[in-house]
C-alpha cells in the first residue's frame, strides 16, 4: 500500500512538471525556436485610429531588439503570425545584413482596430533544411497601392514592390544610413522616370495618395521632387526654400513653416473631391483647393519638369516613394510617419524579449547554455554525481521491492503462526518438511512466499533449536521432561542472534544512501567552487569584466551544486522510508520471538503439565 502511494505521488509530480511545461503559449511551428512579440498600440498611448484599418509596417530589427546569430544569414527563416498564432502575415525583407546587425522588414497587417493593442509574433531560429524563403513584396501592400519604391537596388532602376510592377527607369545615386536603409539622393547626375502605366492613370478628379521621405540638402527655391505633365495639366510636389508646396495647373498649395535643412521629413499629400491635403510628418500642414487633373503621362522624380516653368531639381536625399489610387485617411498617413520615421515609431511599435522553445539540450535554451559553458572540472564532478544518483535510485527500488517481499511473507507467515502457536508440541516429531509447511498447514506456493520473511527464518531456528535441545534433555528414553530453564535461555540467544544477522541483511546497502545524502552536495560545492575560480581566472587574463562574459561561466559552475543536491534529495526521502520500514521489520521480528519464546516456555515445561490442564490451555487459546 505504501508503494501504490509513493508511485503515485511520482507520477503526480512527474505530470504537475510535464502540465507546467506544457502550459506555455502555443507555438505556431514546433520547427521554429524562437518568438519576438511585437505589439502595435493604436490607443492614446501610440497613434489611435477611429476605425479598423491594414497597413503595411515596418519592422526595424538591431541587435538590441534581434538575435541575428540565431536567424539565416538571408533572413530566409523569418515568419510573421498573427496574434491567432495559426495565421501568416505577408512580409517582405528590405534589408537583412547579419554582419552589421540591421534588417527593415515590411509586414502586413490587416486587421488593426481602434483603442486597442494589437500582437503580431515574429518567428525565426529554425535548422530545417526544407525551410524556404518566404519574402513575398507583392502581398504586403494592397491593391489600392500602385507604386512602392524603397530604392535599395544600388545603382539599379528601382523597383515597385506593389503589385502594379511600375518600375522606374534611370537611377540616382544610392545612399546608404538613409531613413530607411538605402536611399537616392537627388540632384546629381541621373534622373528617374516612371512610365505611364493604366495603373498610374489619373481621370479628372481622380483620387490620389503620394507620400515619400526627403531630406533638403540646401533649401532652393521652387526645387520639384516629383512632376508630372501633359499638355497644359500638371502636378508638381516640391519645397520653396523649405517649404512644402503642391502646385496643380499653376496652383499651389498654402504655405506653412519652412523644415530644417539636412533633416528627414515625412512628406506626403492626398487629392479627393476637388481638395488636396498636404502632410508634414504625419500631421495636416497646408490644403489646396483644386482636382487633380486627368494625365497618363510619364512622370519624374527630382526633374523640374516641364520646360519654360521657373523651378529647379530638388537637392537632397530620398527614400521611401508610396503612390496609392485612393485618398488615405489622416490617421493612415500619421500611422506610417510614426512607424517608418525610426525614433518616433517607439510609440506604435514594442518589442518583447524573445521567447525560446527549446529541448532540455538544444535550441539554446538555458541548460543547453549550462552544458556549454561547463569546465573539465564541472564536468568530471557531474559524472560522479550521476554515477551516484544512479547508485542511489538502484538501493532504493531494490530495498523497496526487497521490504514488500518481506512484509507480505511476514502477513502470510503470522496468518498461519496463530494457528500453530496454540500447540507447539505437535511439532515435535515432525521432520523438516512438516516444520517447513508448519505441520502440514502451508503449501509449497505458499511456502515460497514466506521465504522472504525475516520471521519466518527465526521460526526455523526457534524449531531446530527446541528439537535439538529435547533431545538434549531428556534424560531417559521415553520419558518427556521438556526444556530447562538453561535451554530455553540458549534458544532466546539463538533467536536474538537471528533477528541481528535478519537486521544486517535487511539494512545490507542502505549505507550507500548516507553516502549519497551527505556526500552529493559536498561534491556539488567542490565542483562550483573550482568553476568559479576557472571563471574568474579566464576573465582576468581576458580583461573582460561585462556580465555577459562572467554569467554562463557561474551558472555553470552552479550546475555542480544542483547536481548534487539532485543526488542528495531523493535519496534522502527515500532513506527516510526505507528506515521506516526497515524498523517495522525489525519490530515484527522482536515481537515475534517474544511471543515464540513464551509459548515455547509453556509448552515445554520441565514439569509437563497434564492433560487437563492442557486441554483447558487449548479450550482458552480457541476463545
Amino acid at each position: 500500500m505504501r508503494t501504490k502511494t509513493l508511485s503515485a505521488l511520482l507520477v503526480a509530480l512527474f505530470l504537475l512538471a510535464f502540465s507546467v511545461r506544457s502550459a506555455d503559449a502555443k507555438w505556431w511551428h514546433s520547427e521554429w525556436t524562437i518568438r519576438k512579440k511585437i505589439t502595435i498600440e493604436t490607443t492614446a498611448k501610440g497613434v489611435p485610429i477611429p476605425q479598423p484599418m491594414q497597413a503595411a509596417l515596418l519592422i526595424r530589427l538591431h541587435d538590441g531588439n534581434f538575435q541575428f546569430s540565431a536567424a539565416r544569414e538571408d533572413g530566409s527563416d523569418l515568419r510573421v503570425v498573427a496574434a491567432d498564432e495559426k495565421t501568416l502575415l505577408a512580409h517582405h525583407i528590405e534589408k537583412f545584413d547579419s554582419l552589421l546587425g540591421e534588417a527593415f522588414v515590411w509586414v502586413r497587417v490587416p486587421d488593426l482596430k481602434p483603442d486597442a493593442a494589437t500582437t503580431i509574433s515574429l518567428y525565426y531560429g529554425t535548422k530545417s533544411a526544407s525551410t524556404t524563403k518566404a519574402d513575398n513584396a507583392k502581398a504586403v501592400f494592397d491593391a489600392d497601392t500602385v507604386l512602392v519604391y524603397h530604392f535599395s537596388e544600388k545603382g539599379a532602376p528601382p523597383n515597385d514592390s506593389s503589385v502594379a510592377g511600375n518600375n522606374a527607369q534611370g537611377t540616382g545615386v544610392p545612399v546608404d544610413g538613409s531613413i530607411i536603409g538605402t536611399g537616392i539622393r537627388l540632384g546629381g547626375p541621373g534622373t528617374i522616370s516612371i512610365p505611364a502605366s493604366p495603373s498610374l492613370a489619373w481621370t479628372e478628379g481622380s483620387e490620389l495618395t503620394w507620400a515619400a521621405w526627403v531630406k533638403p540638402s540646401g533649401l532652393q527655391p521652387n526645387s520639384v521632387i516629383y512632376a508630372r505633365h501633359e499638355g497644359s495639366n500638371g502636378l508638381a510636389i516640391g519645397m520653396d526654400k523649405g517649404t512644402p508646396f503642391v502646385e496643380i495647373n499653376g496652383q499651389r498649395s498654402s504655405a506653412g513653416a519652412a523644415v530644417a535643412n539636412d533633416s528627414w521629413h515625412h512628406l506626403a499629400m492626398t487629392a479627393s473631391k476637388g481638395r488636396v491635403t498636404v502632410y508634414l510628418d504625419g500631421e495636416p500642414y497646408s490644403t489646396l483647393n483644386s482636382a487633380l487633373p486627368p494625365m497618363n503621362s510619364p512622370s519624374s522624380i527630382g526633374n523640374p519638369g516641364a520646360p519654360g516653368q521657373a523651378s529647379s531639381s530638388f537637392v537632397g536625399e530620398m527614400d521611401e516613394l508610396e503612390i496609392s489610387k485612393v485618398a488615405r485617411s489622416p490617421e493612415w498617413i500619421r500611422l506610417l510617419a510614426v512607424d517608418q520615421g525610426g525614433d518616433k515609431a517607439g510609440k506604435l511599435l514594442s518589442y518583447s524579449t524573445d521567447e525560446q522553445k527549446t529541448t532540455w539540450f538544444s535550441g539554446g535554451g538555458t541548460l543547453a547554455i549550462l552544458v556549454s559553458s561547463l569546465t573539465v572540472d564541472g564536468w568530471l564532478v557531474i559524472v560522479v554525481l550521476a554515477l551516484m544518483a544512479c547508485m542511489s535510485w538502484w538501493v532504493m527500488v531494490t530495498k523497496i521491492r526487497y521490504l514488500n517481499a518481506i512484509s507480505k511473507g511476514n502477513a502470510l507467515f503470522m496468518k498461519e503462526w496463530k494457528r500453530v502457536a496454540g500447540d507447539l508440541t505437535v511439532l515435535d516429531d515432525a521432520d523438516a518438511d512438516q516444520f517447513r509447511s508448519m505441520g502440514g498447514r502451508v503449501n509449497s506456493e505458499a511456502q515460497h512466499a514466506m521465504r522472504q520473511a525475516p520471521v519466518y527464518h527465526i521460526y526455523h531456528l526457534g524449531v531446530e533449536e527446541i528439537r535439538h535441545r529435547l533431545v538434549a534433555d531428556n534424560a531417559a528414553e521415553g520419558t518427556r521432561k521438556g526444556l530447562s530453564g538453561r535451554s530455553i535461555q540458549a534458544i532466546r540467544a539463538t533467536l536474538d542472534g537471528g533477528l541481528v544477522r535478519e537486521t544486517q541483511k535487511i539494512n545490507r546497502l542502505i549505507v550507500l544512501l548516507t553516502i549519497c545524502i551527505s556526500g552529493g552536495p559536498f561534491l556539488g560545492l567542490l565542483g562550483t567552487v573550482i568553476g568559479v575560480m576557472i571563471t574568474f581566472a579566464a576573465i582576468a587574463a581576458a580583461g573582460d569584466v561585462n556580465v555577459n562574459a562572467i554569467a554562463p561561466g557561474i551558472a555553470a559552475a552552479l550546475l555542480a551544486t544542483v547536481a548534487g543536491l539532485a543526488v542528495a534529495i531523493p535519496a534522502l526521502f527515500g532513506y527516510n522510508y526505507i528506515v521506516t520500514r526497515v524498523k517495522d521489520a525489525k519490530d515484527d521480528m522482536a515481537i515475534f520471538i517474544d511471543e515464540f519464546v513464551t509459548k515455547m516456555a509453556e509448552f515445554y515445561r520441565e514439569t509437563p503439565p497434564s492433560y487437563s490442564q492442557r486441554a483447558d490451555f487449548l479450550q482458552q487459546t480457541l476463545r
